[in-house]
């Protein structure tokens, strides 16, 4: 089957799960019903382009296709930052209270974060990818560590609060936050898309990207930051989804046999699409809100890494 209708066959399946989850038992209540679905389903279509996009171009830059952007700490970061805010200035305090204040406090401090991470680690040019991501690790240790400590000598009753933070959520999602990201991501994506054609030419490596022409370190720094800055907004917007990436970016892989960006990430955009609307339909309708989306595909993303590590031991 070719690629071209292998997509549209995954765009018929997006559609169909964004119309069952809209339209399914309304019973006439459109004014009430139907914009919420409506908004509930247009976050869920930001957070998989935004993790799809930063996915991809993540591993594309770093060689390997089990790495993703959360390895840099930043999910990590989130949560000690809202522990940080609750332990401190109390769960009634508007940076927590006012979800559009927390919105952009969190995608503030992580992008800062972000960039003096970058701005630190390739002050020299010498400094290898991999080093980048060793430091990602400690850093993000290092921030759960904080995070559990302070947990354990938080009130009960905001310690709840934080536990909802945990994760990802697409049950209270602000209206007003979903148009904040929307023009964020189409303003980052609209940026990207023209360097599809020199992330095709970096899968062959550092020294044949350079040979053909493209800008390596500069490109390899922009796109760091564009991935960081892309899982800070979908994290500030709905919370941590450790492994959708790692998912929704492998099974574009093996789906498509195309090595081409363009193919490659709008793919992986519609998978996540169909995952995230699928998947919270049977949250709501099988699972009757007994459990939270994120639960289910850090389980399932869990099982597929995994595979991916033994698959990756065995072909060695």
């Amino acid at each position: 089957m070719r690629d071209l209708h292998k997509m549209l066959i995954l765009v018929g399946l997006a559609l169909a799960a964004c119309g069952v989850y809209l339209f399914q038992d309304l019973n006439g209540s459109f004014d009430y019903a139907l914009p919420r679905r409506g908004v509930k389903v247009f976050a869920m279509v930001l957070t998989g382009v935004a993790i799809a996009y930063a996915t991809v171009v993540f591993q594309t830059i770093s060689h390997n296709r089990i790495l993703t952007p959360s390895i840099m700490g930043l999910d990590s970061l989130y949560m000690m930052l809202q522990t940080l805010l609750i332990f401190f200035l109390g769960s009634d305090h508007i940076t927590i209270v006012n979800k559009q204040v927390n919105f952009l406090l969190s995608i503030a401090v992580m992008v800062i974060f972000a960039l003096l991470f970058y701005q630190l680690l390739f002050k020299k040019n010498e400094r290898p990818i991999y080093f980048l991501l060793l430091v990602g690790i400690i850093c993000g240790t290092f921030f759960g560590s904080i995070s559990t400590f302070l947990q354990v000598l938080i009130d009960p009753n905001e310690f709840s609060i934080i536990q909802d933070r945990m994760f990802a959520s697409f049950n209270n999602v602000n209206e007003d936050l979903v148009w904040t990201s929307l023009v964020f991501i189409t303003l980052l994506i609209a940026f990207a898309w023209k360097q599809n054609s020199s992330l095709d030419v970096l899968t062959l490596g550092r020294d044949t990207a350079i040979n053909l022409g493209v800008n390596y370190d500069a490109l390899v720094k922009q796109m760091l930051v564009l991935s960081a800055v892309l899982i800070a907004i979908a994290t500030a917007l709905v919370g941590p989804i450790t492994f959708f990436g790692l998912i929704v970016a492998n099974l574009s892989y093996q789906f498509f046999t195309s090595y081409k960006h363009s193919v490659l990430l709008t793919g992986s955009i519609v998978i996540s699409v169909v995952a995230l609307v699928g998947g919270q339909w049977v949250v709501e309708r099988i699972f009757t809100f007994n459990t939270t989306l994120s639960v289910i595909i850090n389980f399932i993303g869990g099982v597929y890494f995994i595979y991916l590590l033994l698959k990756e031991s065995r072909s060695k």
